[in-house]
């Protein structure tokens, strides 16, 4: 019996998205069923309009694997901000004759699919394909989503590209890396290019950011360079440090517009540009004088064509979510394990049971792989306040006294002391 296959996509961009796509339609074309996309998300559906629905066949998702971007567009619609709205999607779901439902997105589009999975009472079978360049979905094994690798590998081309540009001009760049919750991206693109600094929001106490501490962390490494005669370098800021700064200590975040589902668009918010007149204003004071450019990245990572492993995966996970439509699991997202097997797992092993939304991976700033990359950067560490000597450089640079210095320059706590 034929039964047709809906498609749709959620939320940012990520590469390996149309490898997905292709890889589900392929599978389902050739086990002789239907397959339909559904463009723009849920934004369409939410009203009812059906004039989104685009017929999939083989050449229409030929050679779309190697491309980054969406075949189906994508949209931050949120069906579940209106309980009318869920059931209007239902029903336009049902209009269009979909029996499978495959959702593609990030933590804001699970939940969405999971809420369609409940709504349609099991009249509709939904699976979703988590992805993220932020690499922060609770996948098991701590394993990547799809979409992270490629971007990892782009900004780390960046952020080279900024390093050699810092050494010829002897300046500093504060670079803001996308990654809303989660450092991973800031702190992966970072480690892998050999960056001088990186800054992600874990490392902070839980509660509010203080802007000053960041930069003074910053000014700490940029002291701590010049103190080695080295003018230049890079500092790598994870965006998500913007989303828990007091509002009081930056004002435009007040006036800084929020998406869909109520996130500030961080995208708005200038971290780097702040954080950098607030370190050469500080140092000018003392009549140290450096260069800082800044530059936002991200929107540059999310549609770049994937690189090898995020096609193989991606092939993986959409032909993963045709097979296990078929044998008639719903309601889960899929996933690849080690090994190479995919692994249903149920959308409430995603839910927070104290927030009710999708949990988030932070990145682990107590483990190995962190220690490692905190012990490659230039930053001013408890162990160089603590050698008289190192101590003392840093001061003469600084044109502070020792003991300034010490509480200037102060780390915050972590595994590294």
């Amino acid at each position: 019996m034929s039964c047709t296959f809906g498609i749709l996509v959620g939320g940012g961009p990520a590469p390996g998205i149309n490898s997905v796509i292709a890889a589900a339609t392929h599978y389902a074309l050739r086990s002789g069923h239907k397959v339909v996309g559904l463009r723009n998300g849920f934004e369409d559906l939410i009203q009812g309009d059906l004039s989104c629905v685009r017929k999939l066949d083989h050449e229409a998702i030929q050679g779309i694997h190697r491309v980054g971007g969406s075949l189906l567009h994508t949209s931050r619609a949120n069906p579940t901000k209106n309980p009318e709205h869920l059931k209007t999607v239902v029903e336009s779901l049902k209009k269009i004759g979909v029996d499978y439902l495959l959702t593609i997105g990030g933590d804001d589009t699970a939940f969405s699919a999971k809420a369609v999975a409940d709504a349609a009472d099991g009249e509709i079978k939904v699976i979703h394909v988590p992805k993220t360049i932020d690499n922060d979905l609770p996948l098991p094994n701590n394993l990547p989503t799809f979409g992270f690798e490629t971007a990892r590998n782009n900004a780390s081309q960046v952020l080279e590209n900024l390093m050699n540009d810092a050494y010829t001009r002897a300046n500093w760049f504060f670079v803001v890396l996308m990654g809303r919750n989660s450092g991973h991206l800031a702190l992966g693109s970072g480690k892998s290019a050999g960056s001088t600094i990186t800054m992600i929001a874990e490392e902070f106490p839980e509660g509010t950011i203080h802007l000053e501490d960041v930069a003074r962390i910053l000014e700490g490494s940029v002291v701590k360079r010049l103190s080695q005669g080295q003018r230049h370098g890079i500092a790598v800021l994870a965006e998500g440090i913007g989303d828990r700064l007091d509002s009081s200590e930056l004002s435009i975040l007040d006036q800084i517009p929020r998406d869909e589902h109520g996130h500030i668009r961080l995208a708005d918010v200038p971290l780097g540009r702040v954080l950098a007149r607030m370190v050469q204003d500080s140092l000018a004071k003392r009549d140290i004088h450096v260069r800082i450019g800044t530059k936002d990245v991200g929107y540059e990572l999310r549609c770049a064509p994937p690189v090898a492993f995020d096609r193989d995966y991606t092939h993986d996970l959409g032909v993963g979510a045709v097979r296990l439509l078929l044998n008639g699991v719903s309601g889960v997202m899929v996933t690849r394990q080690y090994g190479g097997l995919i692994v249903p797992m149920s959308f409430d092993e995603m839910i927070d049971p104290e927030t009710g939304r999708t949990k988030v991976r932070m990145v682990n700033v107590e483990s190995d792989s962190y220690y490692a990359a905190r012990a490659l950067m230039t930053r001013v560490e408890q162990r160089d306040l603590d050698d008289a000597n190192k101590c003392g450089r840093i001061a003469k640079t600084a044109r502070l006294t020792p003991d300034e210095t010490a509480e200037r320059y102060k780390p915050l706590p972590s595994i590294f002391d």
